[in-house]
């Protein structure tokens, strides 16, 4: 049934194999970012896109090579690894989703779809990539250049490239390498390319204009990301006392699925310990876990084995579970872009979420940018001196009132609200 305001797929005149696809999945209208950057691609236009993780951009991007591969034969015969896609990505996480994703939507298509990244068996991935000869091939930076050195990539008839989450590869300091795998595809008169960031800077316009030929541009806010049915909460809350909090909150609501963020690789090794004495089925995912442990860990979390899971934001990029009840951001972010990306973990497809946030005395100081970001004041909530107490019993010989280590005491007198930043160090 048509809705007002809202565009279906049915209207988009896919071929039968992704509708079909698209029906399995459950989608029949839109995102916004998706009625927008769909129509063009179909169309042969390149596009720069602005929007969020969680926001649909992937199947925008796959829908439109889908549709013309089947649409466009290829005109050569097949050659071992020159992919008629190529989609980048910045983090390994991303690329196994879009991977995943790939497959989902193109299970009636019969193309050749291939993961390629760094922290898994480097021969393994050579025999795949010789075997398969991948269609669609989806890549971290640095392992597709390392294929590319070792003579067994031709990227010269590439005809989609895709950037996802440019914005990212530049904070990450991938751009020379994605600058030279770019400049090994057809010239941007020649191919199509989407290019898609959470924000679109002035680096990021400017590489945009070198690579994209034309584009037309879909801009979707970041405030629309930040759903109502998410309902978040910030408790104030001493440094040391943030696992006491969390362990009662996990007692207190009994989610299902939780998501917990932490900044720091060495505080998720620290956090998990306290899982570990409190009996707390949990798992880490950072960038100290060996690459086959976290695909692991991936699946184990998705199908509901693990309760709870620890992630650092660069391994918790582009990590789509459903069913996420709570995420925890048990460390404020660093930027008030990855708050966006931390809660839009929960609430996805419509579905209630919770996102708690732990101010404490070293960290409150950035809740302001974060609301400004978002353009709204968030809830605050001092906890009850229950929560701030372990039970009697819990964590065995460790058990106590507090397990996080205590924090250096800040410089200066804390002011207003918030406190304020201690002063640097001279």
């Amino acid at each position: 049934m048509p809705v007002e305001g809202k565009t279906r797929f049915h209207d988009l005149d896919l071929p039968d194999e992704i509708m079909h696809a698209v029906d399995d999945l459950g989608f029949q209208f839109c995102t916004p970012v998706q009625a927008m950057a769909i129509p063009p691609s179909l169309a042969g236009r390149d596009v720069t896109g602005k929007a969020q993780t969680g926001t649909g951009k992937t199947a925008a991007f796959l829908v439109a090579i889908f549709t013309h591969f089947l649409r466009t034969p290829r005109k050569r015969p097949t050659k071992r690894g020159a992919p008629r896609a190529l989609i980048l990505a910045p983090t390994r996480e991303l690329v196994i989703q879009i991977e995943k994703d790939a497959r989902d939507l193109g299970k009636y298509c019969g193309f050749n779809i291939l993961g390629i990244y760094g922290g898994m068996d480097y021969d393994k991935q050579q025999r795949q990539l010789m075997d398969i000869s991948p269609d669609i091939m989806v890549a971290t930076p640095g392992r597709l250049l390392d294929f590319r050195r070792g003579g067994l990539l031709d990227l010269r008839n590439v005809e989609v490239l895709v950037i996802d989450e440019a914005d990212r590869m530049l904070d990450m300091g991938f751009i020379p390498d994605v600058r030279t795998i770019v400049y090994s595809t057809p010239r941007k008169e020649e191919r199509q390319t989407l290019l898609f960031s959470a924000t679109l800077t002035e680096d990021i316009l400017r590489l945009a204009s070198r690579w994209t030929n034309e584009p037309v541009t879909v801009e979707i806010e970041p405030e629309k990301v930040t759903v109502d049915n998410i309902r978040q909460v910030v408790f104030t809350v001493p440094s040391d006392k943030k696992f006491v909090l969390f362990y009662n909150l996990l007692q207190r609501d009994n989610p299902d699925r939780v998501l917990m963020f932490c900044n720091r690789r060495d505080e998720t090794e620290r956090v998990m310990g306290y899982m570990a004495r409190c009996g707390i089925n949990a798992e880490m995912l950072s960038g100290a876990v060996p690459q086959k442990k976290r695909v692991k860990v991936l699946e184990d979390f998705r199908e509901g084995k693990i309760r709870v899971l620890v992630a650092t934001d660069v391994a918790g990029r582009g990590l789509h579970v459903d069913d996420i009840t709570h995420v925890i951001n048990y460390d404020i972010p660093f930027d008030a872009e990855d708050y966006v990306h931390r809660i839009g973990r929960t609430g996805r497809a419509g579905k209630a979420g919770v996102a708690y946030t732990f101010a404490c005395e070293n960290e409150a100081f950035s809740m302001p940018e974060i609301e400004k970001y978002i353009g709204k004041a968030l809830d605050y909530e001092n906890p009850e001196p229950a929560l701030l107490i372990l039970p009697a019993g819990v964590g065995g010989a460790h058990s106590s009132q507090s397990y996080a280590r205590p924090a250096p005491r800040p410089q200066g007198r804390p002011q207003g609200r918030y406190g304020r930043r201690p002063p640097p160090r001279r």
